[in-house]
């Protein structure tokens, strides 16, 4: 019997969703690289160690409560989760840009990290209610994209923004487009299948079919305590903790190597910043399409991960 073709529409409709979602995320919190680089230490006496604090503070929230919001998201809607933080994360971003000493600005750092950390793991699940596992490479591609994506056009932005007008301006530009698009996400978005009126009867069956197929015979894990002792979970999070070392701060420092080793002004600093971002745009898409063509994962990952290592030195 032939395998129905699940509906292309689902690629037209919900990617774009989930693009623009997680890149204004990204957006909000990589951005403070550049306000660090142009002048906030100077105006808010952000010492050198309360700088590094800063930085801390939103992944010390990201690590506390990014598994809660994990939960949330798989026991009840990520469209609400989503809606919610959406509103939150934006004024948080437009209020940075308002503050007048560091004190509210580590409030608020600390808050930003509380309230993004549900993102991707929400988002992440979101992707399964949509596609099959044999597509899940591609489709996570399409949502990471939002990184070095947000990163290439952000670092021209704000680099002009801070230029002619300041780091506050940044902020609050930068900050406000996440409180509008919120609205726009709950008309949009759609927590399954079986509730989006874009879809047909039969085409929300074999969808709804496909995803429940996957799931026969794979043994469920019984809570997070269970998963957190499988040697795979810990190697792949031993992983990502080296890989967000590197990543993070490449782009928390850049804009300020930048600035103050090669003597730029924020305009350029902010153009030779988008090109490492260029690039990671073309890798993704080779990798992503490799991976899912061949079903090969892990040929496709630690190459990579060595290339950016060995590039990440003097």
């Amino acid at each position: 019997m032939q395998t129905p073709k699940l509906a292309a529409r689902r690629w037209w409709y919900i990617m774009p969703i989930v693009f623009i979602t997680y890149s204004l995320a990204y957006l909000d919190r990589a951005n403070y690289g550049f306000a660090a680089a142009s002048g906030m230490a100077a105006d808010l006496m952000i010492t050198p160690g309360l700088s590094s604090l800063l930085g801390a503070l939103f992944f010390l929230g990201y690590f506390f409560f990014q598994i809660p919001g994990a939960i949330y998201a798989q026991k009840n809607s990520v469209k609400k989760l989503i809606f919610v933080s959406l509103i939150l994360w934006g004024s948080l971003a437009t209020l940075t840009g308002v503050v007048s000493n560091a004190y509210w600005l580590i409030v608020i750092r600390f808050m930003l990290g509380v309230v993004e950390a549900a993102v991707m793991p929400a988002m992440l699940i979101y992707l399964c209610h949509w596609f099959t596992r044999a597509e899940r490479s591609r489709a996570n591609t399409f949502l990471i994209l939002g990184n070095p994506v947000t990163m290439l056009w952000m670092s021209v932005v704000s680099g002009y923004l801070v230029q002619h007008y300041s780091w506050r301006w940044m902020f609050i530009i930068e900050g406000l487009p996440a409180v509008l698009w919120a609205f726009i996400w709950w008309r949009l978005a759609d927590d399954r299948p079986a509730q989006a009126k874009w879809l047909n009867d039969q085409e929300k069956h074999h969808l709804e079919s496909a995803l429940a197929a996957e799931q026969v015979g794979i043994k469920a894990v019984k809570n997070y305590a269970e998963a957190f002792r499988s040697p795979k979970v810990i190697v792949l999070a031993l992983q990502f903790f080296c890989w967000s070392i590197g990543v993070y701060g490449f782009v928390l420092w850049l804009p300020s190597i930048l600035k103050q080793g090669a003597q730029m002004d924020m305009i350029e600093a902010g153009w030779l910043s988008a090109l490492p971002y260029l690039a990671a745009v073309i890798g993704m898409l080779l990798v992503s399409w490799g991976s899912d063509k061949l079903q090969k994962r892990k040929r496709f990952v630690w190459p990579p991960l060595l290339i950016a290592s060995d590039n990440s030195g003097p």
